[in-house]
């Protein structure tokens, strides 16, 4: 009989659900990490909120661990890469706090446009400030949403109802997603510039961190009124403080800090502030939802081995796992690396297999290709539900099997089309498990995909390699590999750079501005 440690504070419906499917299961909130370490290895099974970290020391004496299960989005908690090594699934629910998420953005703003906690202490104080507290009106006035996924789409949803203006900022929402849910797709500075109230809705990522910083501040309507009930590293918490003490910055309302807990933060000195303390999951609903989800995605998996919402593994039979696994890392590596370099919304994906990999099932390929793909600019994504995902934003998606002869062994082709162009990346196995890059936008050109690359479109002109080699050297950066292609000799041309270290901005901005270069990007994997 399986067994399940419920460690953080759960619904009670949780432990109901595991013992009515014949799940052994222990309640014991509060644990040490020693203690916790202690008696991990007695579990089949770890169903948690936020409290509990999941560390390389507890996965290393997890000896029977199977599945780890979060109730809720964030996985901040568990090292999901130690726990794939250790075989481990993590599973969370990433759409069961939504609505109360986007319910706490609403409630945030209309406390903020109507000064509501200032009133309620200067009233708790004896005093009667009637004339003090002249709030201002939700009607008429435009929201700019940055990020319209599934918690950002209903808080627009929320707004229209109080009939204000919904424009919004995110690049993988479609012109035809936007007119469905009655709102205007924007660019970030046009939101910037007509925005009366701006909420966050986005994931912190390499291009998000900092999305709210003193540029960006200076280019908002002055009277502006933020609210960030998503992460909190999305906000330059010193830049958006200066903007306020000058009064270009009307107020601002956030439930996520750059560190928690936020204890000691210079925005609490500030009138013009709410604060809540990480409140957007918080409801009774929300929590008995993702208590009665994670309940059953588990008992799933342990009974069944259904698969349903997991971060590190896809919807998969046992028998085609091994075969595909390789094949998996490599779709999700094409996505990754497309999904870096794509600037715009897109609007189809299509994988082709060619080969070996033409016999294969390529469900599961396309699933990792597009986790892979928005896993730059999206929360929550994995190979589950990122199918959803592309649903939701009107994306094509196809897969085409090639029974003709390829230059390769096996090879997978991921086409990526925007509105504007479409972009494609090739790659295939060495010796049968190691991902290998072998061409881009049809240019031949073999690399690993590497911890950092530097990806750089010019022109093939000579000097190119040199000038380019001069600025990472003058800069302390030292190259590990450096990989050329081009498609005829002086025209289009195709640099990776394999480097040891992140590049940082002001390096970046140097290679930009060589001659020869026409774009430029950092790559991770």
């Amino acid at each position: 009989m399986p067994k399940v440690l419920i460690s953080d504070d759960l619904s009670p419906l949780a432990a109901e659900i595991f013992r009515s499917r014949g799940i052994e299961v222990d309640v014991k909130i509060g644990l040490k990490p020693d203690q916790l370490r202690a008696i991990i290895g007695e579990y089949d099974g770890l169903a948690i909120r936020s409290a509990t970290k999941v560390t390389k020391e507890v996965l290393d004496v997890a000896t029977n661990l199977k599945v780890v299960g979060r109730a809720g989005i964030g996985v901040d908690n568990v090292d999901v890469k130690n726990a794939t090594q250790k075989g481990v699934v993590v599973m969370n629910t990433p759409y069961g706090n939504a609505i109360t998420t986007a319910e706490h953005a609403i409630a945030l703003m209309f406390a903020l446009a109507r000064e509501i906690p200032a009133a309620d202490r200067s009233t708790r104080s004896s005093k009667w400030e009637k004339n003090r507290f002249m709030g201002v009106e939700l009607a008429a006035k435009t929201l700019g949403l940055i990020g319209c996924g599934n918690i950002g789409s209903i808080v627009a949803d929320r707004a229209l109802g109080l009939k204000m203006k919904v424009i919004a900022f995110d690049p993988f929402l479609t012109e035809d997603r936007a007119k469905a849910i009655g709102i205007e797709k924007v660019e970030l500075e046009d939101l910037f510039a007509r925005s009366d109230f701006i909420t966050l809705h986005a994931p912190l990522t390499e291009s998000t961190k900092n999305i709210v910083d003193a540029k960006a501040l200076a280019k908002m309507k002055k009277g502006v009124r933020i609210i960030n009930c998503a992460r909190g590293g999305l906000v330059v918490e010193d830049d958006l403080k200066a903007a306020i003490e000058s009064g270009h910055v009307a107020g601002a309302a956030l439930d996520v800090f750059s560190v928690e807990p936020a204890k000691d933060n210079p925005l609490f000195a500030l009138e013009q502030v709410i604060a809540t303390p990480h409140l957007g999951a918080s409801t009774t609903e929300a929590q008995e939802k993702v208590a009665l989800q994670i309940a059953e995605q588990m008992s799933d998996f342990l009974l069944t081995g259904a698969v349903t919402n997991a971060l590190n593994m896809p919807s998969v039979t046992a028998e085609e796992a091994p075969k595909l696994k390789p094949y998996m890392r490599l779709a999700e590596l094409l996505g990754s690396m497309l999904g870096q370099v794509v600037e715009r919304e897109v609007t189809a994906v299509t994988l082709e297999l060619e080969g070996q990999a033409a016999e294969l099932n390529p469900r599961p390929l396309i699933q990792a290709a597009l986790a892979g793909l928005f896993r730059p600019m999206l929360d929550s994504v994995n190979m589950v539900n990122a199918p959803e995902i592309a649903r939701q934003r009107n994306i094509a998606v196809s897969e085409t099997r090639h029974e003709r002869d390829c230059d390769y062994q096996t090879l997978l082709r991921l086409t990526v089309v925007t509105e504007a162009r479409s972009r494609s990346a090739d790659g295939t196995l060495i010796g049968g498990t190691r991902p290998r890059l072998v061409a881009v936008q049809d240019i031949a050109i073999e690399a690993d995909f590497g911890k950092h690359l530097l990806y750089v479109r010019n022109k093939d002109k000579p000097g190119f390699i040199g000038a380019i080699g001069t600025v990472l050297g003058s800069a302390g950066i030292n190259i590990a590999t450096f990989h050329l292609g081009r498609t005829a000799p002086g025209k289009d041309a195709l640099c990776l750079i394999e480097v040891d270290q992140a590049i940082p901005e002001g390096v970046l901005e140097k290679v930009k501005g060589l001659s020869q270069v026409e774009r430029v990007r950092t790559l991770s994997f």
